[in-house]
């Protein structure tokens, strides 16, 4: 048994392979097949859920991650103990039914194309407002930093402690504490309404130009190191990426964020507008 491939990066949602393996999933059914358009939630990172759709006629209950080790044994989730994509594993895409399927069964799969459109949309928004924020707090460094694609000190790579992708948006948290300060930021004053209103307006100008979209793919194994690319009038941005995303800027029809401090932590609410 090798890794799972994947067909989702270039925005597939159906197709048909073969059932290899059904591993336990709790009282459910993880069925694995050799290739999928099924994006799992990442145990690493688990920004974007997982998507919905069906197996052999069957609803997908959820679809996650799984790893087999040398040894044959499986890990489903959370209790993976190994990085993503560690050598010496096999990687799984793993869709959770309720009723089992015999291996060996050619099965359809289709994934509901709704949700995975604006998880696509949400996932882009994202990213776009990531670079928007770091521009925008591109001020605030006092120290040189590792700076993103476009230039700007990477903000957003530096404080971020969780990001959620929503349909048609995301939640992003930044940690604003000691270890940020000792790295050269400065969160003196920070006027949430002013920089969301910058953000913003970057945001904007990003849409207005339809900028392409595209998921750079080295492999279709499930682990590839996939990069997120955006050809925006400021440049070519780019931002390493194992989720979906819409083909251009323009498709999101209009971004917005809201901005929230508490204490030292910063809240970034990102979703489509109008």
């Amino acid at each position: 048994m090798n890794s799972t491939l994947v067909t989702f990066p270039s925005g597939r949602t159906r197709g048909r392979s073969t059932i290899v393996e059904a591993v336990p999933s709790g009282e459910r059914h993880g069925l694995v097949v050799s290739e999928t358009p099924f994006h799992p939630l990442d145990h690493t990172w688990p920004d974007q859920p997982a998507d919905r759709g069906t197996i052999g006629g069957l609803p997908v209950l959820d679809c996650v991650t799984g790893a087999r080790s040398a040894t044959g044994e499986i890990f489903l989730g959370a209790d993976i103990p190994a990085r993503r994509g560690a050598d010496g594993w096999d990687w799984l895409v793993v869709h959770v039914t309720g009723t089992p399927l015999p291996t060996g069964t050619e099965v359809d799969l289709e994934v509901d194309a709704d949700w995975r459109a604006a998880l696509s949309a949400g996932h882009t928004a994202c990213h776009l407002a990531a670079l928007a924020l770091n521009a925008a707090l591109a001020g605030r460094w006092r120290k040189e930093t590792r700076p993103d694609s476009l230039g700007s000190p990477d903000f957003d790579q530096a404080a971020i402690t969780s990001s959620r992708i929503t349909p048609n948006g995301s939640v992003d948290v930044y940690r604003l504490g000691k270890s940020l300060r000792k790295k050269g930021f400065s969160a003196d004053d920070l006027d949430p309404e002013k920089i969301a209103r910058e953000v913003n307006d970057r945001l904007a100008a990003w849409v207005a130009a339809d900028a392409p979209v595209r998921v750079e793919v080295p492999d279709a194994g499930l682990t590839a190191r996939r990069t997120w690319h955006c050809s925006l009038p400021d440049g070519e941005a780019s931002i390493p990426c194992g989720g979906t995303h819409v083909s251009s800027s323009g498709e999101l029809g209009a971004v917005e964020v809201a901005l929230s401090l508490d204490d030292a932590t910063l809240t970034m609410r990102t979703g489509r507008a109008g």
